[in-house]
């Protein structure tokens, strides 16, 4: 049976953005018959902020969403990244760095990376050729470890956005895949726990595509195949036109609900964010029965002051 994933990062709230495409994947897994797994990554040291992960699940569930195992916390188990990480040592795919941010941004004549705040890896660290390394120097400490990355463009066809082609090398270079604290990097976290969970559909923002690129390319240096299917919906954004954030007001679904929003009224958005129309009230339940992935808009969702307007307005 197919299997997707619910995967909130416990470093901040969940808010309208998110929940529209955790409700999306919901949908399209309950009609077309796949399990959900609720996997909370939670591997972003400094940034996981306590009780965050609590709230994402009470938010979800009280948003009317469900699934069938998990939720599954990462840090609870380290060793399958761990053992990724010596196959990709083994083979001389990965290798030290030092570098610092600071030392990075010195070096590289390249902009950060879209909203990510990554810039390109200049190299600086890698070696001439590949050099297989002892499971002993993964313990270094105080050193991160990067993936070595072909020069070129990949491309793969996603399921709503299409062909999408990228060059790595062009636009990140050398990529982390753990990190100078010894725990490995979103990139392989997302890759071997998507393996190992069965994980064959994946439904997130297209602010992930170059992500994904990366990932098919750390999945074939692992050996793990067939890779998902993806689907990368527009996102959410600011009247600016960039990605739904602190900048653009309180979109948090928390603050709404201590207003005294209902979740039917927060689903009623983001069904019409979805192409279902007129805009009301809706349970999930109603969600889930009228959804049509198609009807879907094929460019990003503008959260105006309009919106927020109409979520509060027949509070009190």
């Amino acid at each position: 049976m197919p299997r997707t994933r619910l995967a909130p990062s416990p470093t901040g709230a969940l808010h309208l953005g998110n929940a529209r495409t955790f409700l999306v994947n919901w949908a399209l897994a309950r009609q077309q018959g796949w399990q959900i797994v609720l996997r909370i990554e939670d591997l972003d040291g400094p940034r996981v902020k306590v009780g965050a992960a609590a709230e994402a699940i009470d938010v979800l569930e009280g948003l009317g969403l469900d699934w069938d195992d998990g939720p599954h916390y990462q840090r609870g188990d380290l060793s399958p990244y761990r053992a990724a990480l010596q196959r990709l040592a083994a083979e001389g795919d990965i290798y030290p760095c030092r570098c610092t941010r600071r030392d990075i941004e010195a070096t590289s004549l390249s902009a950060p990376h879209g909203d990510e705040h990554e810039l390109r890896y200049p190299g600086a660290c890698r070696p001439a050729e590949r050099e297989p390394v002892s499971p002993m120097q993964l313990d270094d400490p105080g050193v991160a470890w990067r993936l070595r990355v072909p020069e070129g463009v990949t491309a793969f066809v996603d399921e709503f956005a299409g062909r999408h082609e990228h060059d790595i090398q062009a636009t990140t270079g050398d990529f982390l895949v753990a990190t100078k604290e010894g725990l490995p990097s979103y990139q392989l976290a997302v890759v071997v726990d998507d393996a190992r969970q069965g994980i064959d559909r994946v439904v997130r923002g297209d602010d992930l595509l170059g992500s994904t690129h990366r990932q098919l390319l750390l999945q074939q240096r692992l050996g793990l195949s067939p890779p998902p299917q993806y689907v990368h919906l527009p996102l959410v954004v600011g009247e600016d036109g960039r990605r739904l954030a602190k900048r653009h007001g309180d979109s948090r679904i928390s603050h709404y609900r201590a207003q005294g929003v209902s979740a039917e009224r927060i689903v009623g958005l983001l069904a019409e964010w979805c192409g279902l129309r007129p805009r009301q009230e809706r349970s999930a339940a109603e969600f889930l029965r009228d959804f049509q992935v198609d009807r879907i808009p094929s460019r990003p969702v503008v959260f105006t002051p309009a919106d927020d307007a109409w979520l509060v307005g027949d509070v009190g």
